[in-house]
């Protein structure tokens, strides 16, 4: 156990240890996200939000201080 983490404290190990366990993360995020069929199509849903026009809502009027 105390070779391995030797082998870890090594800088050049250590970057490899990390770049294969944010990469398993990051494949497991998008495993999560994209495999259910009613979150996938909620999510493509979402893509069109800064597209929405609010022209029905009128912004309340503030009285000016004068």
């Amino acid at each position: 156990m105390y070779d391995f983490f030797m082998w870890f404290t090594d800088l050049g190990n250590s970057k490899i240890a990390a770049l294969l366990i944010f990469f398993t993360v990051f494949i497991g995020i998008l495993l999560y996200v994209y495999t259910n069929k009613d979150r996938s199509e909620r999510l493509e849903s979402y893509k069109y939000i800064p597209f929405d026009d609010d022209q029905d809502e009128v912004p309340p009027k503030t009285e000016g201080k004068k």
